[in-house]
């Protein structure tokens, strides 16, 4: 393997392209880079990037049929509107307070108090019911619910409305708490995780060989395609012309390279995945929206290579920097 040159730069200047944008989902192409920078904008996202989420409950009365920790987990897992994390404080790193949720910069507290009266329904709990004190930070369903509700095709009858389940209360059994929600990352517990998916893929780059294509017949150009898991390849009826229709849903199966070498047609189709373009497909919990949840990303990873590139102790660097570049 050939060494770089003394002073050589590795610099690339990888482009994006935004295909599709919704509040709780993204897909993009990310191009002229390498898939150790894609691998690391997707773990940034998932595990890295800020959200607050409810870690301290104290319960008071809980009558109903789930013990404390079993309720304090689903708390945990309910996800919070974070637009405003990345500004918040780590409550380890707070000097504020002391961590008790009574603090404005690290900490929003949330009561909840429910009681079934009625003899003949159970009384459902859901995040709905859950009271902030700082309106910024809310269940997602609650945020979700005002945002409709401003609408008006808005219906209050509509199941996704309820709110995510926490418990169900017969009459008599009552709960009440108070919860404490803080900034973290998906690293230290997955209920700060911000993403539900992200994945990035290869761009295929596939090549039919028309000449040895001619060669079929219909029925054996039919079954070629047809052997494909995923709708790739498309026979026209008219023309008897097979084409790729769409090359991002090959999912590297190899099921057609298969398929035309037992049709004793070796090399009638090349697919290649492109080492420098790969298409990510994001989707969010809701505790934030997909375009905060890629710019967020972007940022606290320039954070990370700032703090590399100015650390105090560069001797080792310097040293491992004249190692790579030496004869």
């Amino acid at each position: 393997m050939d060494r770089p040159a003394a002073g050589a730069s590795y610099q690339r200047f990888p482009r994006v392209r935004i295909r599709e944008l919704r509040d709780d989902y993204a897909k993009f192409e990310l191009r002229d880079t390498d898939a150790s920078i894609a691998n690391a904008v997707r773990r940034v996202m998932i595990a890295e990037v800020p959200t607050v989420a409810i870690d301290l409950v104290e319960i008071e009365v809980n009558s109903s049929v789930l013990n404390d920790e079993f309720i304090a987990h689903r708390l945990g897992l309910i996800p919070l509107t974070s637009a405003a994390a990345m500004q918040m404080r780590f409550s380890r790193d707070c000097d504020a307070c002391d961590g008790d949720g009574s603090c404005e910069y690290c900490s929003v507290e949330f009561l909840l108090s429910a009681r079934a009266t009625d003899s003949d329904q159970t009384l459902e709990v859901t995040a709905n019911d859950l009271r902030s004190a700082d309106p910024k930070v809310c269940p997602v369903d609650q945020a979700r619910a005002y945002q409709q509700a401003l609408n008006a095709d808005y219906d209050t009858n509509a199941g996704e409305q309820r709110g995510i389940l926490i418990v169900k209360l017969r009459r008599g059994q009552e709960l009440r708490l108070r919860a404490i929600a803080r900034k973290g990352i998906g690293k230290d517990h997955a209920k700060w995780s911000p993403a539900a998916t992200v994945t990035f893929m290869y761009e295929p780059d596939i090549r039919i060989n028309e000449e040895l294509m001619d060669t079929l017949t219909l029925d054996e150009k039919r079954s070629w395609v047809e052997s494909s898991p995923t709708k790739v390849f498309h026979l026209d009826p008219i023309t008897k012309q097979v084409t790729v229709c769409d090359a991002e849903a090959y999912t590297y199966d190899d099921e057609v390279i298969k398929k035309a070498e037992a049709m004793g047609k070796p090399g009638l189709v090349e697919i290649n995945a492109k080492e420098d373009s790969f298409i990510f497909t994001v989707e969010t919990t809701g505790a934030i929206t997909a375009y905060e949840l890629i710019m967020n990303a972007i940022m606290v990873l320039r954070q990370k290579l700032d703090a590399v590139r100015l650390q105090d102790d560069d001797s080792d660097l310097g040293e491992l920097g004249a190692h790579l570049g030496g004869p």
